[in-house]
């Protein structure tokens, strides 16, 4: 896609945003939008498969007179087909295009220039007398239930369950009356389908950007809480080339907190093809987000396993292995740390459970007990997780010296994570390491673009993947640390104890100053008695 184009893009979709920014938060409305995005999308992907199917018969699906006979028996066929093939059904009065002309019938022309009436809307105004030409909000909430309706009994059915629960279109949050709800909603429609994601061409992810931005700019004013459900690109690409390193095809992908899923499809744009996506997530509308999200990237239902539950107290793919593991676990939480899971074997041979206040390596041992032999895992902690005493040095203690699996640690600048200034670390983490005898330390909080929300820009992000890749030492960046010098520091691995980032002061030799300035003033002075020498010439008064 084209920088104007994608400039465009965003345009718009921030246009419908701000049709509901003011009567909710940023986290309120994303569900809405998101959610209205992605019946979009899956009404046009119908749509073209069902087309597909009827070419030979000359009609399209829009054509499909659905109370005739010969209409049942086109719906009947192509809904098992669908079902196969897409995972789910729509008939041709549910398609997104034919609601949003039942809708209001608005042309292009005529929503853009009923901005004032949206404003109204928006502040109130109109809350008691406006409606729309057609009332539509019943017949989306049947929509919305039937999709998820078609999938019952089939191997989709789980990916798509309770889907749309949190787009609440009764909410008073829309409107204080059901016709002030479904003016507002109509417009929003009316919006959304100007934008063509063209389906069609299978070299642009036009939705898929569409729904990373989004996403990325609802973080973004979201604040505390984005940490929920997303991780900022720059962070994200990193954590995607340093577990691909190598690769070009993937068998498996896993995050044990995959929030929207963000973080599982970067991966997947490292590599020619991962087989299968699997990721677990505690919060049940970030869950729903990140379901939404594989199937906008073309995900196929049968290629991704998302589960909702707490990975800690229970995991939901414990007995899978993965090839890349990655994580952005919410930092320093809490857990139970319950005494029945030093029977787990995810953490019994440790000797020592993760603290109740700091789930951090309780997400690490997780995580590598995931982890299949010749795969690689990258994770994002706090800096506390490098050198806090207790049972998280005795962790740190037996993943070094008894297993020897740590094979770097990137240090990260400080206000690149949404809803905290804390600088962070990526730990990278392999059970078959080609370096076995050290580790790598790169120290890039310095590199990066400052701002409100500061982040890496793309030289800062390949500077960190070659020097990783290539193991390079760097003044100042990055060195290679033997473990017998781990073993001395009993296992802190506090970046700066291992590199000085710092750019030492100019030495000053204080005995050639004083030389220069006693040269100084011989020079001086000789040039004074030139100048009283000229003026007596010249008869003039000397000048000091």
């Amino acid at each position: 896609m084209s920088e104007d184009h994608k400039k465009q893009l965003e345009q718009q979709l921030w246009n419908i945003a701000d049709t509901l920014r003011g009567r909710m938060n940023a986290d309120e409305f994303r569900d809405y939008i998101l959610g209205f995005i992605f019946y979009k999308y899956l009404a046009e992907k119908m749509e073209i498969y069902a087309d597909s199917i009827l070419k030979p018969d000359g009609i399209s699906y829009q054509d499909i007179q659905e109370d005739t006979e010969q209409g049942k028996e086109y719906i009947e066929a192509i809904r098992e087909e669908s079902l196969e093939k897409l995972g789910y059904f729509l008939k041709p009065s549910e398609l997104f295009c034919e609601l949003v002309k039942r809708g209001n019938g608005l042309g292009h022309d005529a929503f853009d220039t009923d901005q004032e009436q949206i404003e109204d809307i928006k502040s109130g105004k109109l809350d008691d007398k406006v409606t729309a030409s057609n009332f539509i909000l019943e017949d989306l909430q049947k929509i919305l239930i039937n999709i998820q309706n078609s999938t019952m009994g089939t191997d989709s059915e789980e990916d798509f369950d309770n889907l749309f629960e949190d787009m609440d279109l009764n909410s008073t949050k829309l409107g204080k009356t059901p016709e002030a709800r479904n003016t507002i909603i109509a417009k929003v429609l009316a919006h959304l389908n100007k934008i063509d994601f063209r389906l069609n061409d299978t070299e642009l992810d036009v939705l898929g950007d569409a729904y990373e931005y989004l996403i990325g700019q609802f973080a973004s004013g979201a604040g505390k809480k984005a940490g929920e459900f997303y991780t900022p690109q720059g962070v994200s690409t990193i954590l995607a080339k340093l577990v691909t390193t190598g690769k070009t095809k993937l068998k498996s992908v896993y995050d044990p907190t995959c929030g929207s899923g963000s973080l599982l499809l970067r991966v997947a744009k490292e590599v020619e093809n991962v087989n299968n996506y699997y990721g677990q997530e505690l919060n049940r509308t970030t869950y729903n987000l990140c379901r939404m999200n594989m199937i906008l990237h073309d995900v196929h239902y049968r290629k991704f396993d998302i589960k909702q539950e707490d990975t800690l107290e229970h995991p939901q793919h414990l007995d899978m292995r993965f090839e890349a593991v990655v994580a952005n676990p919410p930092f320093s939480a809490k857990w139970s740390a319950n005494q029945l899971f030093t029977s787990d074997d995810r953490f019994s041979q440790y000797g020592k459970l993760a603290p109740s206040s700091k789930a951090d390596f309780a997400f690490v041992q997780h995580m590598i007990y995931q982890l299949d032999d010749n795969g690689t895992m990258a994770i994002v902690l706090p800096h506390g997780a490098l050198f806090r005493a207790g049972s998280e040095q005795h962790i740190r203690k037996y993943l070094i010296n008894e297993k020897n699996y740590l094979d770097a640690i990137i240090g990260l600048p400080e206000k690149i994570f949404f809803g905290t200034e804390i600088p962070t670390c990526i730990l990278v983490f392999k059970k078959c390491r080609e370096h076995p005898g050290d580790i790598l330390f790169i120290d890039a909080s310095q590199d990066f673009e400052k701002s409100t929300q500061n982040y890496l820009r793309d030289i800062d992000i390949d500077k960190i993947v070659s020097t990783y890749q290539s193991r390079n030492e760097l003044t100042r960046y990055s060195v290679k640390i033997g473990l017998s010098e781990i073993e001395e520091n009993e296992y802190n691995l506090n970046i700066p104890r291992y590199i000085d980032s710092t750019i030492s002061e100019m030495e000053i030799d204080v005995s050639r100053v004083s030389e220069d300035l006693h040269s100084l003033e011989q020079k001086l002075s000789a040039n004074k008695t030139r100048i009283e020498d000229f003026c007596k010439e010249l008869n003039i008064s000397v000048p000091f």
